[in-house]
C-alpha cells in the first residue's frame, strides 16, 4: 500500500502541519467507522496552491468498519476521482459542512447512503471524509445502533469543527479502543444515558448488579473499587466525570476494566461523554505472572551468586590449610574461575533487563584482576570499546574466556617496567572481536593453542568454539602478544 507521503507528494499544497493533522486522524479513525457502522475514504483535493481550484481528488486512506459489513471489496486507496464527478465532496469542501441527506445510490446490489464531512485545520479544509454505508441497515436500527450514531454525528461535528482528533490523544488511545467491547454514555454531569449490552456485562463481573443508566458512573466504580479506601479514589471519581481525554481502570476480585473517557464538544462546548469499556482481567493476570517470574530470576541469580561466593570461600579456606605450592595455585585459580561466573548473575540479579550489561561485568574482571596481581601499583589494564548488553548464555563463557586472557598476560605476559595490558573492542551487529594484549617477550616459536597444556588456554578454546561459537588466535607481536578473540551473535 502506498504511504500518505507518497500519494500526495507534489500533488497538493498540504504543509507538515496538514500532514500531521490527516495522520492524527487516521491513526483515530477506526472508532468512527466503527460507531457509524461505515466505510470511511479520506479524499485530499489535488491542487497546486491554495487560492487555486482543486482539479480533484485523491483517496489516501480507506478504513472498513468492525460492526458491520464493508461496502468495498478492494482497497480504494490511491484511487482519483476529478472535480464534479462526487458533487457531495465538492460541496463539504467548498462549504466546509457537513452533508447528510442525499439519496441513496445502487451499488452493484445494495442500495448506499453517502454523506461527506470537511477535515478541518485551523480555519481551512484540508481533506474530507466520505462516509458509505448501507441504506437497509438504517431501516429499523436497535436502540444500540441508534445511540452509536448519534455518538458518530457528535464526533463528525467536532472534525468539521476542528477538535477531533483530540490533541495528544496517543498517550491514552494506545492500545486502540474497540466500541464493540464496551460504550457508556454519559450526559454533562456524567451520569449514565446509555450503557451497552458489553459494558453492562463488564460491570456485572465486577459486582454491580443494577442498571447503570441514570447513575453516576464516577460514584460507581469508586463503589465497586478494590481500593475505595485509599486516597486515589478521588482521582478514579474525578476521571470519569466525562469533563477531559482520560484513561484509568477498576478492579477488584471479579476482575479489571480499562476505561477511556472521550468528551464530546459543540462549538468548543462540553456537551457529554463516552467511556470506552475493554476487560482486560487476563492481560493483568499474564503481566503479574511475568512480573512473579522475574522476581523469582532475579532471586535465583542472587542465591546462585551467593551459593558460588560460598564455594569460593570454602575453596580460600582450604588452600590456606595446604602446603603444596602447586595445590594452592590450583586452588587460587578455581576460585578466581567461580568469581568471574558470580559477576555474571550478580549483574543478572539486579538488572532492570533480560540481558547482561557487559561492561560493568568488565569493568569488575578488571578490577578483581588488578587486586590479585602482586603488581597491582605499577599495572595498568586498559578498555578501547564497549560490548554493551548481551545474552546470558554468551556473557557467562565470555567472562570466564576474558578472566583466563587477563590472568594469562598478568602470569607471562609483562615486562619489568612500565607493564600494561590493552584490551580492544569491536562490535557490530552481526559479531565482536576483542584483543588482549601485554608487552611482554611472546610466545615460543612452535606455541600452538591446540596442543598446549595450559589448563587456563584449554578452558579458552574449549569455550570459545563450543559455548560462544567463535575462534581463538594467539600470536606475537613486536610490542608483546596478543589473543584475539571472535564470536558472532
Amino acid at each position: 500500500m502506498a504511504r500518505l507521503e507518497d500519494l500526495v507528494r507534489a500533488r497538493t499544497v498540504l504543509s507538515a502541519q496538514h500532514m500531521h493533522r490527516i495522520q492524527e486522524l487516521i491513526a483515530d479513525w477506526q472508532l468512527l467507522a466503527d460507531l457509524s457502522f461505515a466505510d470511511l475514504v479520506l479524499w485530499v483535493p489535488l491542487r497546486k496552491d491554495l487560492k487555486s481550484w482543486p482539479s480533484g481528488y485523491v483517496a489516501v486512506s480507506h478504513i472498513r468498519p468492525t460492526t458491520a459489513a464493508t461496502i468495498f471489496a478492494h482497497d480504494i486507496v490511491g484511487d482519483e476521482i476529478e472535480w464534479g464527478e462526487k458533487p457531495l465532496i465538492d460541496k463539504a469542501l467548498s462549504n466546509g459542512e457537513i452533508i447528510r441527506d442525499s439519496e441513496p445510490e445502487l451499488v452493484g446490489e445494495v442500495m448506499i447512503k453517502v454523506e461527506t464531512i470537511p477535515v478541518t485545520f485551523g480555519t481551512e479544509v484540508i481533506a474530507v471524509i466520505s462516509r458509505h454505508r448501507s441504506a437497509e441497515s438504517m431501516v429499523s436500527p436497535s436502540r444500540l445502533e441508534l445511540n452509536y450514531r448519534e455518538i458518530a454525528h457528535k464526533f463528525y461535528a467536532m472534525v468539521c469543527e476542528g477538535t477531533f482528533p483530540y490533541p495528544g490523544a496517543h498517550a491514552y488511545l494506545d492500545p486502540a479502543p474497540r466500541v464493540g467491547d464496551g460504550l457508556i454514555r454519559l450526559d454533562v454531569n456524567g451520569i449514565t444515558s446509555y450503557a451497552s449490552p458489553n459494558a453492562r456485562s463488564a460491570y456485572n463481573r465486577l459486582g454491580w448488579d443494577n442498571d447503570l443508566e441514570g447513575f453516576n458512573l464516577g460514584e460507581i466504580s469508586e463503589k465497586i473499587n478494590k481500593n475505595h479506601l485509599n486516597a486515589d479514589d478521588q482521582g478514579l471519581r474525578s476521571r470519569l466525570n466525562g469533563k477531559s481525554l482520560q484513561r484509568t481502570e477498576c478492579e477488584n476480585e471479579g476482575g479489571t476494566i480499562d476505561l477511556i473517557v472521550l468528551p464530546l464538544l459543540a462549538k468548543g462546548d462540553r456537551i457529554g461523554a463516552i467511556v470506552l469499556i475493554q476487560n482486560v482481567t487476563e492481560l493483568r493476570r499474564r503481566e503479574r505472572v511475568i512480573v512473579t517470574k522475574d522476581v523469582t530470576i532475579k532471586e535465583i541469580h542472587h542465591r546462585v551468586k551467593n551459593n558460588l561466593q560460598t564455594v569460593s570461600a570454602l575453596l580460600r579456606l582450604q588452600a590456606r590449610r595446604i602446603e603444596d605450592p602447586n595445590a594452592t595455585a590450583a586452588l587460587d585459580e578455581a576460585v578466581r574461575r567461580i568469581a568471574s561466573i558470580a559477576l555474571v548473575h550478580e549483574t543478572l540479579s539486579t538488572s532492570s533487563e533480560a540481558s547482561v550489561a557487559f561492561d560493568q561485568v568488565l569493568d569488575s574482571l578488571i578490577t578483581h584482576a588488578l587486586d590479585l596481581s602482586p603488581r597491582m601499583s605499577d599495572l595498568k589494564i586498559t578498555r578501547a570499546g564497549e560490548i554493551s548488553s548481551l545474552d546470558p548464555r554468551i556473557a557467562t563463557p565470555l567472562a570466564l574466556v576474558i578472566t583466563e586472557l587477563i590472568h594469562n598476560a598478568l602470569e607471562h605476559g609483562l615486562a619489568e617496567q612500565g607493564s600494561g595490558i590493552q584490551i580492544s573492542i569491536e562490535r557490530s551487529s552481526a559479531q565482536c572481536v576483542i584483543e588482549i594484549s601485554d608487552d611482554g617477550v611472546g610466545l615460543p616459536s612452535d606455541f600452538d593453542i591446540s596442543t598446549s597444556s595450559n589448563l587456563g588456554l584449554q578452558i579458552v578454546r574449549t569455550l570459545t568454539e563450543n559455548e560462544l561459537r567463535g575462534s581463538i588466535e594467539l600470536k606475537s607481536t613486536k610490542e608483546g602478544t596478543t589473543a584475539r578473540l571472535t564470536f558472532p551473535f
